[in-house]
């Protein structure tokens, strides 16, 4: 079982991806555009190194909702492979059966 502390981490960060992604996203089309002056090209780079390191979603790391495991995750699941298994022996997940040929 992963720690709780970088379960809480990750899922801070998630709301600090949601809640600056548009203003990045803005400032990063500014820094792109040629047509702008570098002078307003200057003010938007502070701007976005002035945001927060943690809104950046490079850092965000795909954990199982279950167990917090950050590896061999179903990202359409959000489940570990282990806890996807245990889940769908079980009989929990509908329309997932185990393959036999």
């Amino acid at each position: 079982m992963t720690r709780l502390s970088l379960i809480q981490r990750n899922l801070k960060r998630e709301r600090l991806v949601k809640k600056f992604s548009k203003k990045r996203i803005t400032l990063k089309k500014i820094i792109k555009n040629k047509k702008t002056s570098p002078e307003e090209r200057i003010d938007a780079i502070n701007k976005l190194s002035k945001l927060p390191n943690n809104s950046t979603p490079c850092r965000l790391r795909n954990r199982c909702i279950i167990t917090g495991r950050p590896r061999g995750n179903y990202r359409k699941f959000k489940l570990s492979r282990i806890a996807f298994r245990e889940l769908a022996s079980d009989g929990k997940l509908p329309g997932i059966t185990k393959s036999s040929w």
